[in-house]
């Protein structure tokens, strides 16, 4: 018995699997839409502009990557 908690003890040390480059591009994308509906309901302009171009890039990413580009090197 105590050899399994040993070996679940030591799985638990592992990072977590986050889901790769494109999941965290698509979660990013999404949360930096809501950032810019707050950023544009306070007249933010300028954060709602540099807040979509980062939200665009995101999306470019999980385009790219989802039709097997590489992306921009």
């Amino acid at each position: 018995m105590s050899s399994r908690q040993g070996s679940r003890h030591l799985t638990s040390k592992r990072p977590p699997r986050d889901g790769g480059e494109v999941e965290a591009a698509a979660y990013l994308a999404g949360a930096l839409g809501e950032l810019i509906h707050l950023a544009h309901r306070h007249r933010l302009d300028m954060l709602c502009y540099l807040l979509d171009m980062a939200r665009l890039e995101a999306a470019e990413v999980v385009r790219s990557r989802r039709r097997g580009g590489s992306g921009p090197s």
